[in-house]
């Protein structure tokens, strides 16, 4: 038996002496980039989701104390039902299907949806400090570098067939400490870190802010609040209006009159660009080393975004570090040759490049 049937095994185990013998089989309900699962459990009139995060991979106690932080602040994480710690199963509330992507893809109103999400952060961000005890490690200069070099880590041995030398890799270091300063004049806050409308979901019946779902939060840290916003409106998967993006970005520096404008525009770039380049190399990581290649058909837009971000004059340092190891024709190029493997390895599990 593989061990993902090992697994299922013990949480239907443990459903059974959670709710009772007559407990039904859960149906698979997705997987997502990292190693969790998530299952859908349907008894009767009531249904609620399991997830499944292996112990040695995934920290489902991170998300059962992030659950209760919002929930304390009156947004809507799922409620908790069951948790076995050592084995990493958790039983939730279901929020249901109906997520922000799918409700953008179904025709609703992307204004609308985005000042929600939006306003959502406004009510997070307001409210924390009476939370500030909580603990939640930083997000940091060394969390922040650390995910940068996921890019020299695992694209650039893909786009040279060879690993980042010692001298690049340390300038590139160098350039991204010295763009990153003004991320830190902003008063820190909990950052969601992966707040986009994949993870954002629509719940019929509730008022205001807590009509917006909440999800895949257990990597939260204490951060800049400018990371989120831009998580939400610069969208790996997604194209985002840019009369919207902008719209909700003054709505949100509206709402934080006290927040230096100049510093949170320079903040949001700056992160925009960080987060851009973590992304082209956790997509690439997925492909390379766990087998996902679908995750690099979003490679055009990545790069796209991060053209646009390092425009900004706050990114000068790491553009500077681009434009010297890898000029804008030599980053088409790179592309293009990364995309045809990835274009290969798409065919190869029955999923048509660009689909």
């Amino acid at each position: 038996m593989s061990e993902p049937d090992q697994r299922l095994e013990a949480m239907q185990e443990w459903l059974r002496e959670t709710l009772g013998p007559e407990t039904p089989e859960p149906t698979l309900l997705s997987a997502d980039a990292s190693f969790r699962r998530y299952f859908r459990l349907r008894d009767h009139n009531t249904s609620r989701v399991i997830m499944d995060a292996p112990p040695d991979k995934e920290s489902a106690e991170d998300f059962v104390h992030i659950a209760d932080i919002l929930r304390e602040l009156g947004l809507s994480a799922p409620r908790i039902h069951a948790f076995d710690q050592t084995q990493g199963f958790l039983l939730l509330e279901d929020l249901g299907d109906h997520t922000f992507s799918r409700a953008l893809g179904e025709g609703a109103d992307e204004a609308g949806l985005y000042r929600l999400a939006t306003d959502t952060l406004v009510e997070l961000h307001r409210n924390w400090s009476r939370h500030h005890t909580r603990r939640v490690p930083p997000y940091d200069e060394a969390a922040l570098l650390r995910e940068a070099d996921l890019f020299t880590q695992w694209y650039w041995p893909e786009a040279f067939d060879t690993p980042c030398e010692a001298h690049v890799q340390q300038r590139f270091q160098q350039a991204w400490q010295q763009a990153l300063e003004p991320v830190y004049r902003l008063p820190p806050t909990l950052v969601l870190r992966d707040y986009h409308v994949d993870n954002l979901m629509v719940l019929a019946g509730r008022q205001g802010v807590a009509a917006c779902g909440l999800l895949d939060f257990q990597d939260a840290l204490i951060g800049s609040p400018a990371y989120d916003l831009v998580s939400l409106l610069r969208d790996a998967r997604r194209d985002v209006d840019p009369v919207v993006a902008e719209t909700m970005v003054a709505r949100y520096r509206d709402a934080f009159q006290g927040l230096d404008a100049n510093t949170l525009d320079d903040s949001f770039w700056i992160l925009g660009a960080q987060r851009t380049t973590k992304i082209i190399g956790i997509f690439t990581r997925l492909w390379r080393r766990d087998g996902k290649p679908s995750y690099l058909r979003h490679l055009p837009r990545l790069w796209r975004l991060l053209e646009q971000e390092l425009a900004h004059p706050a990114l000068t340092p790491v553009r500077q570090w681009f434009d010297a190891h890898l000029p804008p024709e030599r980053r088409l190029a790179l592309q293009a040759g990364v995309l045809a493997c990835s274009d290969n390895a798409l065919s190869r599990i029955g999923i048509r490049p660009g689909a």
